[in-house]
């Protein structure tokens, strides 16, 4: 037995270790390419450049060039030296998130083996972290979602024995690390209360002394931001954030939570049931259920998606190791005079249970892989593996996601660029550098490699816009006197005031492919009659 147990895993290792290669591989792609992957990738880049510049990316967006930033400054702040020293480029922010995904996935690593001294489950639950199609996705974008769940995870992780030890410099440098994560990206509010909650749950005094601490430091940062931006910090990320609900959205897309990540949330649901009958609720399981009911609320909200299940796939991935590495390793302390264990007694017997224990769990592991598979189907290693293991692509007919892209919120990306692609984007930059007149691109990185200014930043006016907190007149005005001399599509997400000028003023010169997306070229209306 022990023999097929040692197959399994090292099956089960092998499968998830082609997962981090194909991450790596991802990560390689996208930080060698220049331009937006990911919708709004290049506004982020607009907020490291300001911070580099020591100015605030919260500004009036009712004056040229109407751009404003909706995130928190940690993510672009930490990125700003990199600017000083190589210039405006993508590949550093990319860098940063690939390194954020693979230290969370060591915190991972660490806090199961911690828990379970099973070094075997452990590597391969911080594995199955990278694996998830969700944690793929976001892993190496320009974005500061999964720098977040590095700060939260870590924090967690410390928090998780600091808290029950009273080790009050752990404790602090955990609850230091979620403010960390809170002005990184604003849904770290969700692991704060996490915490909060479980730490007074514990014990009510000393969760609250320090709840208040938190509370005042992190309402301290808030209030600087807000005075020192003249408001625009409270009316750009907060307010203009409140986004309309989509129930549908966020029934798919828990739909395929529960499709992609199966085999790891029922242990981890275990645990979470075993500690709240026969044991302590552990903060992981307090995490894991709060970040996973308020995850799948926010991912219906606009402009969100399935990277609002991260912070729960991290914890589940922490407790259906737990859940693992104390089977194999028989780590249950039960009182067998509660009444609840007592209907587990029968199950003290049945010595049977092992062997199966042993091939059940690395089996488990291997399901996990094959559910969360995605790959190219093409080049030299991974067109080998498609063609042996018949893997046929799903996705721009070079690529294979099990999650397919068929999902409402489910992101487009996931997919290697192409050289195509790298091409069209140099096509792109030199219709800007060739236009005399300033162009309005819905991504900003076309303006920023062609040298021209950032217009608008889409998605933040239409949220200003829909919040009634947004007075376009002036751009509105320079859009009907046809001022741009391009104006650049892909998703048309700016305010519908905005679309509706553009629809009269302007008209579709050509329409150039990148990245799987189709750009939208418009020229002024009488331009294209002369």
């Amino acid at each position: 037995m022990k023999q097929i147990h040692f197959g399994l895993m090292s099956i089960a290792t092998l499968l998830l270790t082609f997962a981090l290669f194909v991450f790596l591989a991802y990560s390689y792609n996208l930080i060698t390419f220049t331009y937006d992957y990911d919708q709004g990738e290049g506004f982020e880049l607009v907020d490291t450049i300001l911070f580099s510049q020591f100015e605030y990316p919260y500004q009036n967006t009712d004056k040229y060039p109407y751009y404003s930033s909706n995130y928190p400054p940690l993510y672009h702040v930490i990125a700003a030296p990199f600017v000083w020293v190589f210039g405006e480029g993508y590949w550093y922010g990319r860098l940063l998130s690939a390194v954020s995904t693979l230290i969370a996935s060591l915190a991972i690593m660490y806090a199961v083996q911690r828990e379970t001294q099973h070094r075997w489950i452990a590597l391969i639950s911080g594995l199955a972290f990278i694996s998830s199609n969700t944690i793929y996705h976001i892993g190496p974008l320009f974005r500061q979602h999964i720098m977040m769940v590095m700060f939260e995870t870590v924090a967690v992780v410390i928090l998780a024995k600091a808290v029950l030890q009273k080790r009050n410099w752990h404790i602090w440098v955990g609850l230091l690390l979620i403010i960390l994560a809170g002005y990184t990206k604003q849904l770290a509010a969700i692991t704060a209360m996490a915490v909060l909650g479980w730490m007074v749950l514990r014990n009510p005094r000393y969760g609250i002394v320090r709840g208040i601490v938190f509370v005042l430091a992190g309402g301290a940062i808030f209030l600087l931001l807000t005075v020192t931006t003249n408001g625009e910090w409270w009316r750009q990320t907060i307010l203009a954030n409140v986004n309309e609900f989509n129930p549908f959205q966020t029934f798919g897309l828990t739909l395929l939570w529960l499709r992609l990540h199966l085999l790891l949330i029922i242990p981890a649901v275990l645990l979470v049931l075993y500690e709240l009958y026969l044991d302590r609720l552990s903060l992981y399981s307090v995490w894991f259920v709060i970040a996973t009911v308020l995850g799948a609320f926010g991912s219906g909200t606009w402009g969100a998606g399935d990277s609002y299940f991260a912070t729960s796939i991290a914890g589940m991935c922490i407790l259906s190791g737990i859940f693992f590495g104390r089977l194999l390793n028989q780590q249950w302390q039960i009182n067998w005079n509660n009444f609840y264990s007592r209907l587990l007694k029968p199950l003290r017997r049945l010595t049977i249970l092992t062997p199966i224990i042993m091939i059940v769990i690395p089996s488990l592991y291997i399901g996990y892989s094959v559910m969360t598979l995605k790959m190219p189907t093409e080049g030299g290693i991974f067109g080998v593996v498609a063609q042996v293991a018949n893997i046929q692509p799903n996705v721009f007919g070079r690529h294979y996601d099990s999650a397919t892209y068929n999902v409402l919120g489910y992101a487009n990306i996931g997919h290697f660029v192409t050289q195509e692609d790298h091409n069209n984007g140099d096509r792109i930059v030199n219709l800007i550098r060739e236009t005399e007149m300033p162009v309005m691109s819905e991504e900003a990185g076309f303006s920023i490699v062609a040298e021209r200014d950032v217009i608008t930043n889409p998605t933040q006016l239409r949220n200003l816009w829909l919040n009634g907190l947004w007075n376009g007149d002036d751009l509105l005005n320079q859009l009907e006197n046809q001022e741009f001399g391009l104006i650049i599509f892909r998703a048309q997400f700016y305010p519908v005031p905005v679309l509706e000028v553009v629809g009269q003023q302007y008209e579709i010169s050509e329409i150039i492919p990148m990245n799987g997306f189709e750009y939208l070229i418009l020229r002024p209306r009488s331009s294209q009659e002369e």
